[in-house]
């Protein structure tokens, strides 16, 4: 076992005390039974003590970790380092390897019951010290992003980022990518017809060779894509739809014009019902996708995630849809053989028939698939015909109609706040007084 002597020296203070003097210091505090023992030094010059990224002070730790070291005496208690988090995991750590600390200039001595005390008041000071850090850190980053500043991680499919200012603050703001952008519009659209599922869009992108610019296309993909309102052109409709599901909505609601875009931030598991955990930031890039696409979209993936995939193994998104034309009962999707190519065969039968014995009607074999693309097409055909005749609203309309659903929107939260302060104890107080 060994003494361990240690000296750092600041290379931003080129005046202070040098390594070779602090070494003769700790040798002066060793005590006289202690004078056999073998002495290491560990000197670090020219490093601050901000941090423990010390050539010196990594090799002496390596020792006392190996259990080589019995004690370690420094020049003063600053020298091991000027982080108190750091110095009590330090001071953890020879604790943890029964090595003892002294500081020559300071009487600290982990040895005595009043060296034990001040480690002690250290670790509760050390113990503040990171929750008012952890603090900072959460008030800065609610500060920034309800400020709309770009706050890292992976760029969403369909925008780049490019350097911007924002209040007197550079950071950065999402650019649209055209090729993706298109993308992101053919995924929106066609999701939002009534028999498109994710499973079915996906197909539908392959066999138009629409190839994804990053990986290549999954369910999980465009389900993300679909539900991310980065994309949406926030408005009063995108306002109180998030506003009805209790988020915490950050921006002002003037700030829901109908042009840009929207953040999250937040837990990312939630409910569609419940989205207390997460916070509403509309942001400076354009949105891409109108609200009633987007909506139109998010109810749809709701209620398909209630529902489940009613598509895999023996089942149809006809399912229950199908009725017999003898009986009425409805027509169930059993299975059958698999057919060469290894997919499953499926096609409907009448409950009737099959379950109650009570319709008098022919066998009939109908085919699941067949009857899916046959309704498919009916509908598309319908929807294409209806596509033409819908009336357009004129953009500055829809710009009026928009401030006056804001300014609505506005009322309804005056009335709330009337509302809590008439049933506010001290208001009642008040009035009863008078």
């Amino acid at each position: 076992m060994a003494i361990a002597l240690y000296a750092r020296k600041s290379i931003e203070r080129e005046n202070s005390i040098s390594c070779e003097t602090q070494i003769e210091y700790c040798k002066s505090v060793i005590k006289p039974d202690e004078r056999s023992e073998k002495t290491i030094e560990f000197i670090d010059n020219g490093y601050s003590g901000g941090n423990v990224d010390r050539d010196g002070f990594q090799k002496m730790m390596r020792q006392i970790e190996r259990g080589k070291i019995s004690k370690v005496i420094v020049y003063r208690l600053d020298r091991i380092s000027r982080s108190l988090s750091d110095f009590v995991g330090i001071l953890e750590t020879l604790k943890k390897h029964n090595v003892q600390f002294v500081s020559s200039q300071e009487s600290f001595d982990t040895s005595s019951p009043y060296g034990e005390m001040i480690v002690k008041i250290l670790m509760v000071f050390a113990e503040f010290e990171r929750k008012s850090i952890i603090e900072r850190v959460k008030h800065a980053y609610a500060y920034r992003s309800e400020m709309g500043l770009y706050m890292g991680g992976r760029r969403p499919y369909g925008f780049n980022l490019k350097d911007t200012v924002i209040n007197n603050v550079k950071t950065k703001m999402f650019e649209p990518v055209a090729n993706e952008i298109e993308q992101i519009k053919y995924i929106f659209e066609n999701y939002s017809i009534p028999n498109v599922t994710l499973r079915r869009l996906m197909d539908n992108l392959i066999d138009n060779n629409i190839s994804a610019t990053t990986g290549s296309w999954s369910t999980a993909k465009l389900s993300n894509i679909i539900k991310n309102p980065i994309y949406v052109k926030a408005d009063n409709a995108i306002y109180e739809y998030y506003s009805k599901r209790n988020a915490n909505i950050m921006s002002n609601i003037n700030q829901f014009d109908g042009l840009h875009g929207i953040q999250t931030y937040g837990k990312s598991k939630h409910t569609a019902d419940d989205m207390s955990d997460i916070k509403i930031v509309v942001m400076p890039h354009d949105g891409i996708i109108n609200s009633d696409l987007w909506l139109k979209c998010q109810k749809k993936i709701e209620k398909n995630k209630k529902l489940g995939n009613s598509v895999n193994n023996s089942t149809s998104w006809l399912g229950g849809k199908i009725a017999c034309k003898q009986c009425g009962r409805t027509m169930t999707v059993t299975k059958g053989g698999k057919k060469k190519d290894g997919t499953q065969t499926r096609y409907f039968s009448c409950t009737g028939k099959s379950h109650n014995r009570i319709c008098n009607g022919p066998k009939v074999t109908l085919y699941a698939d067949s009857l899916e693309d046959m309704v498919y097409n009916l509908i598309a055909e319908k929807l294409q015909s209806l596509k033409g005749s819908r009336k357009k609203i004129s953009t500055d309309n829809s710009n009026k109609i928009n401030l006056l659903k804001n300014q609505l929107s506005e009322i309804k939260q005056s009335q709330e706040k009337i509302v809590n302060m008439l049933l506010d104890d001290s208001f009642k107080s008040d009035m009863k007084s008078l």
